[in-house]
């Protein structure tokens, strides 16, 4: 699969070590093989979205997700994001919600995120593929030690980053990450179940430009489309 599916050069040497161990090359056949056969999502080319879009060097901002949407058209790589012209999902709606509430910005129609990432939020699923129709397929099966990793090198070589960590699982994936370095905000996830119980009101948007002023590093333009 790695050889097929290219990842932006910034994380290739960082995550070599990642690639080359027993657990990925039982991952990349598993997921070729769930290609061959079936459904799968996102496509091929879209697995490493995140990473293409947001270079290591120009990390900011880390979202984390947990499995790409499994419906039709909806997954393009990206937490929370789906393509153009894809019915806004309900955890999304919600985050819209409160960047309204928080900065008071239009609440969008689209909810492709592609312009976050391409600014420094990286969008970073912690299941990268899923079978379609079929929620958690890909679970277990080797894409929660590299997405481990991942956070556990954002954590270590980076400084000032900001960690966006929304409901249990999230959290405890970022039990990880140095407190002392980086700013993490935690809240409920925005799913409508949760939502209500303190995702609303977080201002984890707010907070984590002035966290990004504060340290001399530009803002991230939560708007739904760059100007």
């Amino acid at each position: 699969m790695i050889d097929d599916v290219s990842i932006h050069n910034s994380w290739k040497s960082p995550l070599k070590a990642e690639f080359e161990k027993e657990y990925f090359n039982k991952l990349s056949s598993f997921v070729k093989s769930e290609y061959e056969k079936t459904t799968v999502y996102p496509s091929p080319k879209n697995i490493f979205s995140a990473f293409n879009r947001c270079p290591l060097d120009k990390v900011k901002v880390v979202i984390l997700g947990q499995d790409p949407y499994h419906g039709p058209d909806q997954a393009n790589g990206l937490c929370f994001s789906v393509n153009d012209g894809v019915r806004v999902p309900p955890s999304l709606k919600n985050i819209y919600k409160e960047i309204n509430a928080d900065l008071g910005l239009e609440i969008p129609s689209s909810g492709n995120l592609e312009h976050w990432a391409d600014q420094g939020v990286l969008l970073l699923n912690t299941t990268l593929t899923v079978q379609a129709r079929n929620a958690g397929s890909h679970q277990k099966m080797g894409w929660e030690d590299f997405t481990d990793a991942v956070v556990a090198l954002l954590s270590e070589k980076h400084e000032g980053l900001v960690f966006m960590l929304w409901g249990r699982y999230a959290q405890n994936k970022g039990a990880v990450i140095d407190r002392e370095k980086h700013l993490v905000l935690t809240a409920p996830h925005p799913s409508p179940f949760s939502a209500h119980s303190g995702f609303f009101g977080s201002k984890h948007f707010s907070k984590a430009n002035e966290y990004l002023a504060a340290k001399g590093v530009s803002e991230i333009n939560w708007a739904n489309k760059l100007k």
